[in-house]
């Protein structure tokens, strides 16, 4: 049996067992990242708390895995294991969307429950999967070192090639669902065909009617995308009051809104900011170099090229599906005024020549974050040198409670630029609430009243934001804790 094959389960199949059930888990933990977050959002809490489920799943599957191992002989639960393993797989995904849908609008931490319950059931099975194997390829006590170091090994890079497929390959180029039934699938027929082999095809019947179950159910499921990108789950929803009125949902957010007829037409609050910003810093209808970092919509770059003819429009979008969506549905048209790159913003400001833009705008998401490496020193630095000595930088910053993160990243514009204002509620200046913040910043003196005259009622304009930002910390690379920030909004 020391060469492998003697025994009821031979060391290739040993070998492909453990590699297999481990990159299972790999691809079970990644894709229920992208499940939770059209109904709870995408922060690094939400990261680090699926995580720390599915090492908890495979830490209780290794253990118990291990007992059951010296107590009931493997070669009857083996096949098993993997057979209900994969029929709880399928059943993720509707349970997921089912929950979502009723309870996400008002009970975000259970349907965060529901999942950690769904994953932590099917990732502890598969994860005893090992203990199994390797009880069963030991012979001698000589061999144990070589049988466990070997059977471990595998099952490392099992989990190594399952992280990198599923987040290179399957995320990207096929949706949540099929990712789901095919693993749920090859699960249950490598189950099945185990159990045949070690047990007889009674001990099969219950655990494939539920893969059956758990397949039916999946098929039927509510959908929450059009488009399941490899960023965001995504569609574009008509506006029931306005016949040309587009919605741009991604994940749980309301992106972007654009009138397909009307590119004038602004709807969302801070975009009338961004308008009255632009439009206070330049004389009507002058043409301007703009970049944007975060497409959505591409609401702003529309109206600069409706209202501003001969403007060039740089956008940096890394999600190239929202891309292909917008071009769709939103009826996008790139050309001379408008070029689209598929390419991180910060990668994208790292490339633009020195003093080459009139306007940057920084409107680019995760969730309800902007990306914590968009709001460091060093890039609002890089910013400064793309932009001319009389350019204007825009940031939409949202936050919650005591807004955190906005007095943050407005203290690391002031850090790098001499003018700096701030634009949004007065209850949201006094501190009093969280909301949007529009960050504009210049080398040159902003145009204060000129600015100010083009704000919605509602809106009101500060120049000395020093008492609303108070002692909150400069953002840099080193140190951006911005989904902490944002989160601990109620300390």
């Amino acid at each position: 049996m020391g060469k492998g094959e003697a025994g009821p389960v031979g060391q290739k199949l040993a070998i492909a067992l453990a590699f297999g059930s481990s990159a299972a888990v790999m691809v079970l933990e990644l894709v229920s990242l992208r499940l939770v977050a059209p109904y709870i959002g995408l922060t690094l809490e939400t990261n680090t708390a699926v995580i720390g489920v599915a090492l908890a799943a495979i830490a209780t599957g290794a253990a118990l895995g291990g007992r059951f191992a010296d107590v009931v002989p493997p070669q009857r639960t083996l096949g098993p294991l993997l057979l209900f393993g994969g029929a709880l797989v399928m059943l993720i995904l509707p349970v997921v969307r089912w929950t979502g849908q009723a309870l996400a609008r008002d009970a975000s931490d259970l349907v965060f429950l529901v999942l950690a319950v769904t994953l932590f059931a099917p990732a502890s099975l598969l994860a005893a999967v090992t203990p199994m194997v390797t009880k069963l390829r030991l012979a001698t006590l000589e061999q144990t070192g070589t049988v466990v170091g070997r059977l471990s090994a595998y099952a490392t890079v099992g989990g190594i090639v399952g992280t990198v497929l599923t987040g290179f390959v399957f995320v990207a180029t096929v949706p949540i669902s099929t990712i789901v039934l095919t693993l749920g699938a090859v699960l249950v027929v490598v189950g099945a065909a185990l159990t045949l082999l070690l047990r007889g095809v009674q001990a099969a019947v219950k655990p494939v009617a539920l893969a059956l179950i758990g397949a039916t159910l999946t098929v039927v499921a509510p959908r929450p995308c059009e488009v399941e990108t490899a960023y965001h789950c995504a569609r574009v929803g008509a506006d029931p009051d306005r016949e040309s009125g587009r919605t741009l949902y991604l994940d749980e957010t309301r992106n972007s809104y654009v009138d397909l007829k009307d590119p004038t037409y602004l709807q969302f609050e801070y975009i009338k900011s961004f308008a009255a910003a632009i439009n206070g810093s330049w004389p009507e209808g002058r043409r301007l170099d703009a970049l944007h970092i975060g497409g959505g919509g591409l609401t702003m770059p529309r109206y600069l090229t409706a209202t501003r003819p001969g403007t060039k429009n740089q956008v940096y979008e890394i999600d190239r599906a929202v891309v292909e969506l917008d071009k769709r549905e939103l009826g996008v048209r790139t050309g001379p005024d408008l070029a689209v790159t598929v390419k991180d913003g910060r990668l994208g400001v790292r490339s633009e020549a020195t003093d080459s833009r009139d306007l940057i705008i920084m409107d680019a998401f995760s969730g309800l974050a902007v990306p914590w490496h968009l709001t460091t020193r060093e890039l609002i630095t890089d910013v400064r040198r793309v932009l001319r000595p009389d350019g204007v930088y825009l940031i939409n910053v949202i936050d919650n409670g005591k807004a955190l993160f906005a007095k943050a990243e407005i203290k690391t514009v002031q850090a790098v630029f001499p003018y700096v204002a701030v634009i949004a509620r007065k209850d949201e200046l006094a501190g009093q609430s969280g909301g949007n913040f529009v960050v504009v910043a210049s080398d040159r003196p902003i145009a204060v009243p000129a600015i100010a005259g083009r704000l919605e009622p509602n809106m009101e304009l500060s120049d000395q934001p020093a008492g609303f930002v108070g002692d909150a910390p400069v953002l840099t690379d080193d140190y951006a804790p911005v989904d902490q920030l944002l989160t601990t909004y109620s300390s």
